[in-house]
């Protein structure tokens, strides 16, 4: 075992998600996961914090001892994603630790890789304005990996690139919102349990990605909208 993959092992991982109408944080110490999550679109900012010092009081550990923090990037809710964002930018500000941004889409894949063994995953989250975004991703030794990339468009526009002749898993808000993406192969399967992010799933994506070097300072933090946002602001009662 190399010295890399040692330290990283023992690496303490906060992750943070908001992105979406599901709030979550989990917590990895010495290879254990702690995990919280509550369904409160409204109460993102008012919950989040306490839910980091409640987990962290369960693991029995402080901030001090966090080595990196792992944030919902996005895509999903403008407000949830700005939240998730500010919120790990004044922790990782006050702990002075790297930041590493983890997809929205990428996490609900996740879950669905773990928990149900899928090989291919089709995610999709109901973007409003009568779109979704979407992505296409396989395992890759037990690893939600990214085929394409990720976009917001019409669900008409939805098309796969995926193996349609084999079992595709389906997560997301986006085919509750429009049951007609489940058209577009016969292979596709929908998995409730993957609906909404978890933070808990973010934490192998973290680990992954940070052994790649992915972390970044927190003045590199960057959310992910997808959509054109001064599109956003400028339709009726956005301004």
């Amino acid at each position: 075992m190399t010295q890399d993959v040692q330290q990283h092992l023992s690496s303490t991982v906060l992750a943070l998600d908001t992105c979406t109408e599901s709030c979550s944080v989990a917590l990895m110490v010495n290879g254990e996961v702690y995990h919280q999550q509550v369904d409160a679109p409204r109460e993102h900012s008012q919950r989040l914090l306490p839910m980091v010092d409640n987990i962290l009081k369960q693991a029995q550990v402080t901030l001090k001892d966090i080595d990196y923090i792992a944030y919902g990037r996005g895509p999903g809710s403008f407000t949830g994603i700005r939240i998730c964002t500010s919120m790990t930018q004044g922790l990782a500000l006050g702990l002075d630790v790297p930041v590493i941004g983890i997809s929205t889409l990428a996490t609900m894949a996740q879950i669905a890789i773990t928990d149900r063994g899928a090989t291919q995953v089709l995610c999709s989250i109901d973007a409003r304005m009568g779109e979704v975004y979407w992505g296409q991703f396989i395992n890759l030794d037990g690893i939600a990996t990214l085929v394409g990339k990720e976009q917001v468009t019409t669900p008409q526009d939805v098309s796969l690139v995926l193996n349609v002749n084999e079992s595709i898993i389906c997560t997301g808000t986006g085919f509750d919102t429009y049951p007609e993406l489940l058209s577009i192969s016969e292979n596709l399967t929908v998995d409730e349990k993957a609906k909404y992010p978890q933070a808990s799933a973010m934490i192998a994506l973290a680990e992954v990605g940070y052994l790649k070097g992915e972390s970044t300072s927190v003045d590199a933090l960057a959310p992910v909208y997808l959509r054109d946002t001064v599109t956003w602001k400028k339709l009726p009662g956005r301004e």
